[in-house]
């Protein structure tokens, strides 16, 4: 039985497509095999949302060749969609595949996976928009949580961002192809499945939205949660939050992605929303789930940001009840709009900016962990690490419980007891 090594960077969509190509290999008769371990095909997912991705998809190109000289490597997805030319040129790579054909990675593999000195090319500079089937469902072997690609691409085109070029256009899993996937990982024992894509607010098949997708998924059996992952300001509407609202099974915990509480920068980034206007769908969430976890990203240091609209920003920042937010430090990106504006901050003062955020940010998770000391909230368990137990609630928090029990994969209700570090210490209730 062939070995296969598989080896993901970046994203959750990029977890979610290895699992599928998993799950299709191992059905062609491959045997998986933890990465860096010998294996006669190793495959490597990769990423290119910044110029650092890119430089660690050549080092786990290289890494993955010192210590597995004879193994066929393929080499697919963002970064071998922008960069074939480059990839060619490290020596050992044997595949190269772009994000228009990655999913069919096993009809592309001889039966001997020959290494013929030259690598083979499988890549189209056009991405179709046309809507999709995945024909295999993903495997995940150590994971509580399955994640579930419904949408893929991009047509917001935000002036710092690679990715509409490397996803391609904005287009949609047909939806009975979703709803298959959904019930054979919850007939696989999963109780929360993450909803995953590039922009998931835009999906459309036929007469059918994303609304429609979290309300034909509520009817699975077995299935208990269903979580949201990243979703677009400008596609979080009234009716979305009273839906989320009303349901038993969708998780209160929404990442919404900001980038910049100031007016003039988010028109730069070419963002859709105002800061008013992801000011207003917070506060009609708090309002709807006084309880929710809201999480966002921030973007500092970005072309033109003066010291006047990085204060804007913390500011609004500040004194919205965000759970947590992610802080992204701007780098160049060749290829984006952004990457000929100036002036460009310094790094000395991105780098402070960054920290600054950072702190803030924890200063909100921890305010927000406080609150709910005292109570008592379901947690689904997914790993014991040092005689804890760890979880997250529907809404995000991560709660350690001491438990020589087998809690894996088990919703059970604790009562939250204190901080420690960046986890909520409970007792089981």
């Amino acid at each position: 039985m062939p070995t296969v090594a598989l080896h993901t960077l970046g994203c959750r969509l990029n977890q979610a497509e290895t699992a599928i190509i998993a799950n299709s290999l191992k059905k062609q008769g491959f045997e998986i095999v933890e990465f860096g371990q010998k294996a006669d095909l190793t495959i490597i997912n990769t990423c290119t949302v910044t110029e650092q991705a890119d430089s660690k998809c050549r080092q786990a190109v290289r890494q993955s060749l010192r210590k597995n000289p004879d193994s066929f490597v393929a080499v697919v997805g963002c970064y071998a969609q922008m960069a074939v030319e480059t990839i060619s040129q490290i020596e050992g790579v044997d595949l190269i595949m772009g994000n228009e054909h990655k999913m069919r990675l096993g009809e592309y593999l001889s039966d001997a996976l020959e290494k013929n000195g030259q690598p083979l090319i499988v890549h189209t500079g056009k991405i179709s928009k046309q809507p999709f089937v995945i024909e295999s469902t993903g495997l995940y072997d150590t994971h509580t949580r399955a994640n579930l690609k419904i949408q893929d691409g991009c047509n917001f085109v935000c002036s710092f961002c690679i990715i509409a070029t490397a996803r391609g256009p904005a287009r949609s899993r047909e939806f009975d192809d979703l709803v298959k996937e959904a019930e054979e990982l919850a007939g696989m024992g999963f109780k929360e499945i993450v909803l995953t894509g590039v922009n998931i607010g835009t999906y459309r098949f036929e007469d059918r939205n994303f609304i429609d997708v979290l309300k034909r998924l509520e009817r699975i059996d077995g299935l208990q949660r269903i979580r949201i992952s990243s979703i677009e300001p400008t596609t979080v509407t009234a009716e979305l939050l009273d839906y989320i609202a009303d349901s038993e099974k969708i998780c209160r915990h929404l990442h919404i992605p900001l980038q910049s509480a100031d007016d003039k920068i988010l028109e730069s980034m070419r963002r859709k929303h105002t800061f008013a206007d992801f000011e207003q769908i917070v506060d009609y969430a708090i309002k709807k789930m006084p309880d929710i976890g809201l999480g966002t990203d921030i973007m500092v240091g970005y072309p033109g940001e003066d010291d006047e609209q990085f204060v804007n920003t913390k500011k609004r920042v500040a004194d919205l009840p965000l759970a947590y937010f992610h802080v992204f430090t701007y780098s160049d990106r060749k290829g984006t709009t952004s990457f000929k504006l100036k002036p460009k901050v310094p790094p000395q003062i991105k780098k402070l900016r960054t920290r600054i955020m950072i702190e803030m940010g924890k200063r909100k998770k921890i305010a927000f962990y406080q609150s709910f000391i005292g109570k008592t909230a379901p947690v689904l368990f997914e790993q014991e690490f040092e005689g804890y137990w760890e979880g997250f609630t529907d809404n995000y928090m991560r709660v350690k419980v001491a438990s020589k029990r087998d809690l894996k994969n088990q919703i059970l209700t604790v009562r939250l007891t204190e901080i420690q570090d960046d986890k909520i210490k409970g007792e089981l209730a």
